[in-house]
């Protein structure tokens, strides 16, 4: 395959206060500590001047269009002889109202190579209580999985699809792959899997309907044996069959594992699109950019850091939207209310 082209926050967990302000994050120090607001990204940083980039953007820096404050919600460890965690997670409401979360779990510390299933618990409320139920898609190792990373869930023709990470036997072509159930509780893997292979580690990927088509992007690397860490994205028509792939942000940091492209979440609002990812530079990083294209990012346009790692965006009804974060020795599940003001 080839490519073209903020408020108070709280937790009784003493492991976060890791997270940290870097370069104008929204929060520092979990730990009963008052935070200042989100500020714009720390000047002098090989920042462009305002002439190399749109007004809109300049401006959208001064002042930053959305700020948040995060509280712990859910600790996968209660009720377990061991400690356990919760990284790459995602939600989704069903017709009921109940929230399902989703999320890579396993017992501490971290052992992503032995994360073979995903936690599920539900919640009629974001900030729970949630309730665990037996875990999900189990590894399979006759669909060619040697892991389960990163769920992302959307509903579509009255079917759940899932999307996620199987792994594979070489990092240079891992796969994506696609499970569908009309429940939440059972699911089948489609026949069509692997839907996408590349490389290095391709995983986290994230579903955005785009007027008629569909986009899905992922993080990896720009040569599958290693490179620039990027955002990739493909495109469907129906959910199944991906196409024209692309890189849409390339970053200046090369390797091969990690990187500060992990867990991509695209949002559009006002015809921009926020890309957020992690950056684990340091774990508990995450950055924001802005486009006014869904297939590209310039490293330049970072809009703000925030102390986050593996973060999703979520659109909770009534103008409501909330931040997550999760992670390795991270305690659990956090979430923030989340505040726009881009009008």
């Amino acid at each position: 395959m080839t490519r073209e082209g903020v408020g108070h926050l709280q937790s009784d967990s003493p492991v976060v206060d890791r997270r940290t302000f870097i370069a104008g994050a929204l929060a520092a120090g979990f730990a009963n500590s008052a935070l200042p607001s989100v500020a714009a990204a720390e000047p002098g940083l090989n920042q462009p001047t305002q002439s190399e980039m749109p007004r809109w953007i300049e401006k959208l820096r001064f002042r930053p269009p959305l700020r948040a404050g995060f509280r712990r919600v859910f600790d996968p460890s209660r009720g377990e002889k061991e400690p356990w965690y919760i990284n790459d997670h995602c939600f989704i409401r069903d017709d009921s109202g109940l929230w399902h979360l989703f999320g890579i779990t396993a017992t501490e510390p971290a052992k992503p190579s032995e994360e073979k299933l995903l936690l599920h618990a539900t919640a009629s409320d974001l900030s729970g209580p949630w309730a665990k139920h037996p875990p999900v898609m189990h590894m399979d190792p006759a669909a060619g999985e040697t892991v389960v990373w990163a769920p992302y869930v959307i509903k579509h023709d009255n079917l759940y699809w899932m999307y996620y990470c199987g792994g594979g036997t070489s990092h240079t072509q891992y796969q994506i792959h696609l499970a569908t159930s009309s429940d939440l509780f059972s699911w089948m893997r489609h026949h069509s899997n692997p839907i996408i292979v590349d490389g290095y580690d391709a995983r986290d990927p994230m579903v955005l309907r785009d007027g008629v088509r569909w986009i899905l992007y992922y993080c990896a690397t720009e040569a599958p044996e290693g490179g620039n860490h990027v955002v990739a994205a493909a495109t469907s028509a129906d959910l199944i069959h991906w196409s024209d792939h692309r890189t849409v942000f390339r970053s200046p940091k090369t390797g091969t594992f990690g990187g500060p492209t992990e867990s991509p979440f695209v949002v559009v609002r006002n015809n921009r699109y926020y890309l957020f990812v992690c950056t684990n530079d340091p774990y508990n990083d995450s950055a924001v950019y802005v486009s006014d294209s869904p297939f590209h990012w310039n490293p330049e346009d970072v809009l703000m850091r925030f102390g986050a790692h593996a973060a999703e965006v979520v659109e909770g009804g009534e103008g409501k939207w909330f931040l997550s974060s999760a992670g390795w020795g991270q305690g659990g599940l956090y979430i923030a209310d989340l505040h726009w003001d881009d009008e």
